[in-house]
């Protein structure tokens, strides 16, 4: 027998303690109590209530069981409140999909519209927090979507990445022609872009110009790295697009394949009569439809509003409360944009040679 100092204030939660454990305990206890201990002390001595012991005897004492009763089992838990099958069928729901498919107005995935779903379709109601634990499960977390028109034509798309591009790839080289793409983008001086540092609970204030201020600018860019722009006031016309044309075919000795979207400005009769008047050494080709991600131009506007080497301060106007207009800001920090050969050949081989730039700005290259 075993002398044990007990305390009736001293009891352990068993709750605390991993499933082995609590077995190897179950079973030492049941064993001592066999053997002819008091099933009170022998309790006791593992800081337990005294009337669990008689539980566990009750469970080793069946026929047939023995000591394998005590053994621990999984616990089973709150049983799942939808199937697997089900499941699977919420995920092809939500992925790839938008809520105003299945017949509601948001479109935008919430807890709450998933939860409307499942219980309108499997009789089941779900929380919201059961949804988002559903949802994690899932493998789906809650994410900015991007944005695309929808009056995008994915087959136009599909075709000119298949087929349309590659042929004029193909005809560059054949020519010994550089190809560029062409993009415009706007700016305003009260505009905050990017993000600043500041202490927790207390936004930043930026001072920004009284008077609204905008630019607007146009540039083209290769594969290789080679960048050419030119900022302007207002909306592009025809007559605006043919200068800024002159501009970038001026010096230039090889001939040039742009590649652009089909704003109006850009297929005007007069462009037409211009380009007619080089003879080939000049060719404008069109982008499909709402497609911008076909532009790899894009990235330049995008990198230098997000940036932090490109614009240092945050905004296009930087300087301008200083008596700088926007549109000398906006020079100067695009003039400071490197944009690296990888850029576009990310999104295609083009097969061009390394280009020179003339116009407005220096070939910025790394």
């Amino acid at each position: 027998m075993r002398d044990v100092a007990y305390s009736e204030e001293m009891k352990r939660d068993g709750r605390t303690l991993d499933h082995r454990t609590l077995e190897e305990i179950r079973r030492m206890a049941v064993e001592r109590v066999r053997e002819g201990e008091d099933p009170t002390t022998v309790i006791a001595s593992y800081g337990f209530y005294r009337t669990t012991i008689y539980r566990w005897l009750r469970a080793a004492s069946g026929r047939g069981k023995g000591l394998r009763a005590l053994a621990s089992r999984k616990a089973t838990g709150r049983p799942r409140a939808l199937t697997a099958a089900q499941e699977r069928q919420v995920f092809r729901w939500i992925n790839g999909k938008d809520p105003r498919q299945y017949g509601f107005d948001f479109a935008l995935w919430t807890r709450k519209i998933v939860a409307e779903l499942i219980e309108r379709e499997f009789g089941v109601r779900l929380g919201v927090t059961a949804v988002g634990q559903l949802l994690a499960q899932l493998g789906l977390t809650p994410q900015k979507p991007l944005q695309r028109a929808y009056q995008r034509d994915p087959e136009a798309i599909a075709q000119w990445q298949r087929e349309t591009y590659p042929r004029l790839a193909k005809d560059a080289k054949a020519r010994g022609a550089e190809i560029y793409f062409w993009d415009e983008s706007g700016f305003r001086a009260d505009g905050v872009q990017g993000q600043t540092w500041g202490v927790q609970g207390h936004t930043p204030v930026v001072a920004v110009p009284g008077r609204r201020q905008s630019i607007s600018a146009a540039s083209a860019v290769n594969a290789r790295g080679a960048f050419w722009f030119v900022t302007y006031q207002g909306a592009l016309n025809a007559p605006q697009f043919i200068d800024f044309l002159k501009r970038l075919m001026k010096r230039r000795k090889k001939p040039l394949t742009l590649i652009l979207d089909s704003l109006p400005a850009h297929k005007g009769p007069l462009v037409r009569s211009y380009v007619d008047s080089l003879q080939g050494k000049l060719q404008l080709h069109y982008l499909p439809g709402y497609a911008p991600e076909l532009n790899p131009d894009e990235l330049v506007w995008n990198h230098m509003k997000r940036s932090e080497e490109t614009a240092p301060q945050g905004r296009p106007d930087a300087g301008a409360h200083r008596g700088r207009s926007a549109g000398d800001s906006t020079q100067s920090q695009t003039r400071a944009v490197i944009f690296p050969r990888s850029f576009c050949s990310l999104y295609y081989r083009l097969l061009s040679n390394r280009a020179s730039c003339e116009g407005v700005s220096p070939c910025a290259l790394r």
